[in-house]
């Protein structure tokens, strides 16, 4: 019970938590280069972060009756969604960190509206799955404690890696911090993508096909190093085509954006 719970809250910790360390370390390293209209302070943060714990546990309360939507696969479309909007919210976010407007001070406005919308959404997605996980097992007879002892060595490894990584970027140059920060949003973009179509796949919304590879062989998804994997760059043993087209295209709509191409391809640090 011990194992299977650290297994499994950290594969729904590891993502949110390493999302809004490099969503933090671009977002503050572009602060030291643009006006103080477009900087996004600490409040933005604590209020996705607020915003998504609520989203959350209200997210897993309505479980039951989401789960019943769109013929009983609601849980499944819901996810998806949710994954769609956080790509399309982290496209935006991308696009008015850099896109030149009239209005600083509205630019600002979208950009931090759009930060919160990727950040709540993507703790109410894995959180939910966590109130979900110690609800049941909290009606059960035995092994509460190993179980909740699990979740908390869980949650200590993810929000850890997530700190590890915010510093690790911080210890970069300004121009190495941002390609590598823009580079992990590309791959997260993929990432939700990919499971967006998986968990479509699922619902019977998209056909099946088989895999295209098989490296489960090699490292399986559910150890500790394949969930960080998972998390960071979203790896799959057994991806199917359309998973595989549908993360490429998402990773190839971030980095379509001015910003990820100036710091990229320009070579210049300046926004």
């Amino acid at each position: 019970m011990f194992l299977d719970s650290v297994l499994l809250i950290l594969q729904e910790i590891l993502e949110a938590a390493l999302l809004l360390s490099v969503l933090l370390a671009v977002n503050l390293q572009l602060g030291a280069q643009v006006s103080e209209a477009r900087q996004l302070g600490g409040l933005w943060y604590a209020a996705a972060i607020c915003c998504g714990i609520l989203g959350a546990a209200a997210f897993a309360w309505a479980m039951p009756t989401i789960t019943g939507w769109f013929n009983d696969v609601g849980q499944e479309v819901t996810n998806a969604g949710m994954h769609f909007v956080i790509i399309a919210c982290l496209y935006v976010h991308c696009r008015l960190l850099r896109k030149k407007a009239d209005s600083e001070r509205m630019r600002s406005l979208g950009a931090g509206l759009t930060l919160i919308t990727v950040i709540a959404l993507a703790i109410t997605r894995e959180g939910s799955e966590i109130f979900l996980y110690l609800r049941g097992i909290s009606g059960g007879p035995s092994g509460v404690t190993s179980a909740v002892l699990g979740a908390g060595v869980a949650c200590g490894i993810g929000v850890s890696t997530g700190i590890l990584l915010y510093f690790g970027l911080l210890s970069l140059s300004r121009r190495a911090a941002l390609r590598v920060g823009l580079a992990l949003l590309s791959l997260f973009a993929g990432n939700m993508a990919a499971q967006a179509v998986q968990l479509l796949i699922q619902a019977d919304w998209i056909p099946y096909s088989a895999p295209l590879w098989d490296t489960s062989g090699v490292l399986q998804e559910y150890t500790i190093t394949g969930q960080l994997l998972y998390a960071l760059v979203g790896y799959e043993a057994t991806p199917s085509l359309i998973q595989v087209s549908s993360y490429l295209g998402a990773m190839l709509l971030i980095a379509s954006t001015p910003l990820f191409r100036q710091h990229w391809w320009s070579g210049k640090i300046s926004a």
